[in-house]
């Protein structure tokens, strides 16, 4: 016999009020809540009230303690009916975003403009939008995160908070990359997000589609740039803020921000400084909030250095913005109050007996010249060439004035109008030679954060001889090769931001920026970032061989061939490789040479040229041996054995395979053992040789179990399953591609996950599961989305052959794994 179904929580409270006899007004007005409050509740459209709700509507219906006790059971989500089918966890592992940066302790007025936002976003029948403009500093994300958090209840699946950057300094963020950050927050893995907009757009829709959000886009540039990230369907909304107009919206409720009244302006100073201050000196509190422009940025500016000096009169900083030439230009303008107020932050400092008062007034111009977000205590450093504990000192001392916000620990960001200020100040002071030296010594930084992270991820590499950048002491000491890889992560947007601001400056040409792609070889090769490494990568050999670096030269001429090899393009990939050993040739670097004959013999291997392949790999294999250089003799002895089973002579290829296995053993380099083993299993499943592939694949799946890489195991797994799948072992193939699924969930990497799922979708095929290959290979074509191009294709092709209700018999992979 069944159980009764667990009443949920509109149920309950409409069985409770019902028995008290009471309305759903009359019940709101004795709990102190609003009607439309109980309402929601008693829909259904909100299940998780916040307890001091739960606890007012316990004490006006009067409950019985067993009732009390299981309507705040029900209330918190233990018991109850679910309005929908629970997420298999495994699959939604994503935290909720709570994005929201703290509301303001001390906001002041806008009653009226709070009220709209608030009656347009509580339970709208379709997507809600808000749109708040006005000038800069005026108050618009103030009032945006004040609203957004007193609708924290309404929108329990998340918070999204994203700065669009659409009045700079530097380039608004792109739809693309602001598709990719909220994206990100609500789950997706980077590598399973489209580049193209119109398929990010929906995948962004898709995952608000039946989630209650509210996304708060600050700083919006423009309609162009928003609209690619709005909700598709009721339950999530949009506040959006602006200095430009929204007008054109449709759908959105505009609210125009002008300045504060006196009246406001008056007590927004007050809830900074004290009531009994503004008391004891009224004429000057209004003459100080006229001369700030009455602009929320500008009160807190003088407000906030008066509160940190309790014995200084308010009469002072009225003193201080007398001063035609550092009050407002005219009171319309954008940025005149604004300037005005920065203005005086700074003159303070200037004019302070400290010296570290005096140090933070003068950095403040030098920090605002890079591009970028935000910017770190190292970059500081770079910048105002000092100590790394001094910058620590002078960046706090502005986050003490607020003339700088600390996102976290080491990170900090400039108001958009701060910002501005500081750049007009750093051209009057600085000349334009003196400003891209700047740059440049931010460039330094991040060549050595380069060649740091590289000396972890390509220990021997021929690469790091060429270094020029030195030791500065100003990048976090990194033990380990993630922490070093995990540093860039968090840095690459502004990394590629400031090299995009060097290029087009006067330092354009510059041999760091040649270095710099050289330096990050490591990092972009690890992380599978081709798209970067081609940005950096367009040109930097030809700089590097203007400025005499010819062996930089030639090693970027190599590694450009990297992203074409990667996406397909084998053909270019081979044509740059061939400029690249006629570069080594000239200046007689043997490793170079060698090295571009084992890409080489890679290529053409891959294009079927098996003779020219071949020669090429005899021809590394003879240089590195001429250089002693047992990493390279490896990678040619692969090479070259692969080439030999391709042609039947399989003697010479296990002798080939077995010496560059032996040569990684000796060398205890346990990775590049498992990579050799890996690509002598796949040779042998490409030429039939199935049994001898097993044992290689197994052996290499031993190596990596024992040394706990979870990585290299997805790949021993994927190894295995094609040579189980080639011979017609299904049933095992499965299972190892399932194994190789399981650990993807551990090192979260998509791109392999998307290649097994495409794996089994050719098993599936195989035994006449159209329906699973189906199913499979529209999870793995979401996931290929930014992986190299001739994976995805594979997995379009497989789906339109199954489509056209062809048959399709296993095949294996052509490019290795």
């Amino acid at each position: 016999m069944n159980e009764p179904a667990t009443p949920t929580l509109s149920e309950l409270l409409r069985t409770f009020r019902t028995r008290a006899g009471l309305t759903q007004a009359a019940l709101a007005e004795q709990a102190g809540l609003s009607e439309q409050a109980i309402s929601v509740l008693e829909r259904g459209t909100r299940s998780r009230p916040r307890a001091d709700t739960v606890r007012a509507l316990v004490q006006a219906l009067a409950l019985t303690p067993s009732e009390a006790d299981q309507f705040r059971t029900v209330a918190r989500g233990k018991l109850g009916k679910p309005r929908t089918q629970p997420k298999d966890p495994a699959t939604d592992q994503a935290p909720t975003p709570w994005q929201l940066p703290p509301a303001a302790p001390d906001f002041t007025g806008r009653a009226a403009q709070v009220g709209a936002i608030l009656s347009v976003l509580r339970d709208p029948p379709s997507v809600g939008l808000v749109a708040i403009t006005g000038m800069g500093g005026i108050g618009k994300t103030t009032l945006a995160v004040h609203a957004a958090h007193k609708l924290a209840d309404s929108y329990p699946d998340g918070h999204l908070y994203l700065n669009l950057r659409g009045y700079g300094p530097g380039e608004p963020m792109t739809p693309t990359d602001a598709q990719r950050h909220l994206l990100r927050s609500l789950g997706s893995d980077v590598a399973s997000i489209p580049d193209n907009v119109d398929e990010a757009t929906a995948l962004l829709r898709s995952q608000l589609a039946g989630r209650r959000v509210l996304m708060l886009l600050d700083n919006a540039a423009d309609i162009t740039q928003v609209l690619p990230l709005l909700p598709g369907h009721a339950g999530s909304s949009a506040i959006i803020t602006s200095r430009g107009s929204f007008a054109n919206l449709p759908g959105a409720r505009q609210i125009l921000l002008d300045a504060l009244s006196e009246s406001e302006s008056v007590d927004l100073l007050a809830g900074v400084i004290g009531q009994t201050r503004v008391v004891a000196e009224p004429g000057a509190t209004e003459v100080l909030a006229r001369y700030a422009g009455r602009l929320p940025l500008a009160i807190r500016l003088v407000g906030g250095r008066l509160a940190t000096r309790p014995t200084w009169p308010i009469q002072h900083f009225v003193d201080l913005l007398k001063d035609e030439e550092r009050r407002l230009d005219s009171l319309g303008s954008d940025e005149t109050g604004v300037r005005a107020s920065i203005a005086s932050s700074v003159h303070f400092l200037e004019s302070s007996d400290r010296d570290l008062d005096r140090q933070a007034a003068a950095a403040l111009p030098w920090l605002a010249i890079p591009d970028g977000s935000d910017i770190t205590t190292g970059v500081a450093a770079a910048l105002l060439e000092v100590p790394l504990s001094r910058a620590v000192s002078i960046v706090e001392r502005l986050v003490d004035l607020n003339l700088l916000e600390s996102l976290a620990p080491a990170r900090y960001r400039f108001h958009d109008l701060i910002r501005a200020y500081g750049r007009e100040l750093a051209e009057r002071i600085g000349s334009p030679a003196e400003r891209e030296d700047a740059l440049d010594r931010v460039l330094r930084y991040y060549i050595e954060a380069g060649w740091t992270a590289q000396t972890f991820t390509h220990p021997t590499s021929p690469r790091l001889p060429l270094a020029t950048a030195g030791v500065s002491g100003l990048l976090p000491s990194f033990s380990s090769r993630e922490l070093a890889l995990r540093w860039l992560d968090a840095e690459q947007r502004n990394l590629m931001d400031r090299y995009r601001q060097i290029r087009q400056s006067g330092h354009g040409d510059s041999a760091l920026l040649a270095e710099l792609p050289l330096a990050l070889f490591g990092y972009l090769e690890s992380r599978r970032r081709w798209q970067e490494m081609r940005e950096l990568g367009a040109g930097a050999a030809e700089l590097a061989r203007r400025h005499g670096r010819l062996a930089t030269a030639a090693w970027l001429q190599h590694d450009s061939a990297i992203p074409d090899a990667e996406n397909g393009a084998v053909g270019a990939a081979i044509d740059t490789i061939q400029v690249a050993l006629q570069m080594f040739a000239a200046i007689d670097d043997l490793f170079g040479q060698a090295r571009c004959c084992s890409s080489l013999a890679y290529l053409l291997g891959m294009e079927g040229q098996i003779d020219d392949a071949l020669a090429y790999g005899r021809i590394a294999l003879s240089l590195s041996r001429t250089i002693h250089d047992s990493t390279l003799e490896g990678v040619a002895l692969i090479a070259v054995g692969s080439l030999y089973d391709r042609i039947g002579d399989f003697a010479r290829a296990d002798e080939a395979f077995a010496a560059g296995i032996a040569l990684a053993e000796r060398a205890g380099d346990t990775r590049a053992v498992f990579k050799r083993r890996a690509n002598a299993a796949f040779a042998h499943v490409q030429v039939g040789r199935y049994a001898e592939a097993v044992q290689m694949g197994l052996a290499g799946l031993g190596l990596v179990e024992q040394a706990g890489d979870a990585t290299f195991q997805a790949e021993a797994h994927h190894t295995l399953a094609i040579a189980y799948a080639a011979q017609g072992d299904f049933s095992t193939a499965v299972s190892h591609v399932e194994a190789g699924l399981q650990t993807t969930l551990i090192t979260h990497d998509t791109e392999r996950e998307g290649r097994l799922y495409v794996e089994l979708a050719r098993i599936e095929a195989a035994r006449n599961n159209t329906a699973s290959a189906n199913e499979q290979l529209n999870k793995a074509i979401t996931l290929l989305q930014n992986a190299p191009k001739v994976y995805l294709a594979d997995a379009r092709r497989l789906l339109e052959k199954l489509h056209r209700g062809e048959k399709a018999d296993y095949e294996i992979p052509t490019f290795a794994l």
